[in-house]
């Protein structure tokens, strides 16, 4: 049975992407972005390539690319693109499978589904990526109240940035949730500083 891990965040731009990477990387993972909205800077997906240390087979392709850099139900009607939620079926894979959205839980995926909509019909256990700066404690909380209102199930938080000891704790305590680990910030973002990094926040056997 494959093991499935879906990586979503309280916003866009808190390193995510970075933490989908490190998780992949760490379980020999197939990744998959389902949509990717913007190409200008390169895709989500070659990041995680780059970043990873997973062979290019591990990369899924992603259902849709769409040029502009916007919520994906946006960005596919500037593109002329109608995104079909058929196509957006877990792919099967033998091994784990990382599975990353779109900034955060409920990014609008059309004008009827949201992302979150879509975790609740994978029925797969999700990962949430919170920042540490300020603001977190509030957006954390509302993910999570918005993912439990959908029978989305929750693996845990993970967070990215300085340690903000009081804030990841009461989070995990009002949210009741588990407390996965925290990857800081990295002045030199490579493949084996981000598994080091990783290897050292996090217990694997938590995604085991």
């Amino acid at each position: 049975m494959t093991q499935t891990s879906i990586v979503t965040g309280t916003d866009t731009g808190i390193g995510k992407t970075v933490f989908a990477a490190a998780l992949a990387g760490a379980l020999g993972a197939h990744y998959w972005k389902p949509i990717q909205s913007g190409l200008d800077d390169g895709s989500d997906s070659e990041s995680i390539a780059a970043l990873s240390g997973l062979p290019g087979a591990n990369i899924l392709p992603e259902a849709y690319r769409l040029v502009t850099p916007c919520s994906p139900h946006r960005a596919a009607e500037i593109d002329g693109v109608t995104i079909d939620p058929a196509r957006l079926a877990l792919p099967q894979v033998d091994g784990p499978l990382v599975v990353e959205g779109a900034g955060g839980a409920l990014v609008p995926v059309t004008r009827e589904i949201l992302y979150a909509d879509m975790f609740a019909r994978w029925g797969k256990p999700v990962i949430l990526v919170a920042r540490t700066a300020l603001g977190t404690i509030n957006h954390s909380l509302l993910s999570i109240e918005a993912l439990r209102a959908r029978g989305v199930p929750i693996h845990g938080i993970a967070f990215v940035g300085d340690a903000v000891e009081d804030s990841e704790a009461t989070i995990a305590a009002i949210g009741k949730v588990k407390r996965l680990g925290r990857l800081p910030m990295l002045p030199d973002l490579t493949p084996a500083a981000l598994a080091g990094a990783f290897a050292d926040a996090f217990d694997r056997a938590d995604f085991a």
